[in-house]
């Protein structure tokens, strides 16, 4: 795919996906949904891509929905795809925020939010999947749907109470005020706050300390036992997955790697590949009900 709304860069492990709407302040289109969807797609099918940062291009982040088709923005009856709901073979379009989260929440590459400038509605939300964030000291965040006539969107129901509670997830969504950066890393939001020019770098550190030093299989099958164990009823559930998992990478040639380079007191090289070294019971969990 051509990408017209977003850039797509990798070097040295790292995956860099640009929102490239500076102009808009990368508002959010059906053409850049299209277009991350696409590039997560790249990126899980890279072995050379060890991480992924997703930042915005210009001074902002993301300034949430593209409003230029006035009052008629958010009427989703258009031709996106359906999804049936409630088991009763209704169907309704589905909410493009949410195929973007989606998609990142499938991902077995880890993904950093350089959260750049402002962030607001499904730009705040469309990074709740993404494993860590990082703000701009100058960023803006805004759950503003309430404001907007709207809900949340974007899973965010799910993926914000997770990530900073039940109540802090309530006032910022009933309110939709906007709120400063130091106040996304007070609740938990965000992981670090940077001078903006600063984000990508810091970001970066992070994506290069995962690509040189841990085994592509680990960190692919970490990530997703720790995010889909968020929704286990009983910590057994994490044990039995959890000892399928030390059984399996317990007898790789990456674990033998990983001891073996640390008894020589040298950098791992870690020999299997995400492409095609996960194992057979991966996935473990039943087939995506909306595909």
């Amino acid at each position: 795919m051509a990408y017209e709304h977003i850039l797509y860069d990798v070097a040295d492990g790292v995956a860099t996906i640009t929102l490239n709407r500076p102009d808009q302040l990368n508002a959010f289109t059906a053409r850049m949904m299209h277009e991350l969807l696409d590039a997560f797609d790249e990126t899980d099918a890279d072995d050379d891509v060890r991480a992924v940062i997703v930042t915005g291009a210009g001074r902002g982040f993301c300034a949430g929905a593209d409003l230029s088709g006035g009052g008629d923005t958010f009427d989703a009856s258009t031709g996106e795809p359906k999804v049936g709901v409630g088991g009763d073979g209704h169907e309704i379009p589905r909410d493009g925020g949410g195929r973007v989260a989606l998609r990142i929440f499938e991902s077995l590459k880890p993904v950093i939010a350089a959260i750049n400038g402002p962030a607001v509605g499904v730009g705040i939300t469309m990074t709740l999947p993404m494993d860590i964030r990082i703000a701009a000291d100058t960023a803006k965040i805004g759950f503003v749907f309430a404001r907007r006539g709207i809900v949340p969107e974007a899973a965010s129901s799910w993926f914000l109470t997770r990530a900073v509670g039940i109540s802090r997830a309530m006032e910022w969504v009933a309110t939709g005020r906007v709120f400063p950066a130091a106040e996304a890393l007070e609740a938990g939001l965000v992981r670090s706050v940077h001078p903006a020019d600063e984000v990508v770098g810091v970001a970066r550190g992070i994506a290069r300390e995962i690509a040189e030093n841990t085994a592509p299989v680990s960190v692919a099958l970490s990530r997703q036992m720790l995010w889909r164990m968020l929704g286990a009823d009983h910590p057994m559930e994490a044990h039995k997955l959890d000892s399928r998992a030390i059984v399996t990478r317990g007898a790789s040639d990456d674990a033998r790697e990983g001891v073996v380079s640390f008894l020589e007191k040298r950098a791992p090289r870690f020999p299997m590949k995400v492409s095609d070294g996960m194992p057979d019971w991966f996935p473990w969990w039943p087939d995506r009900p909306y595909e």
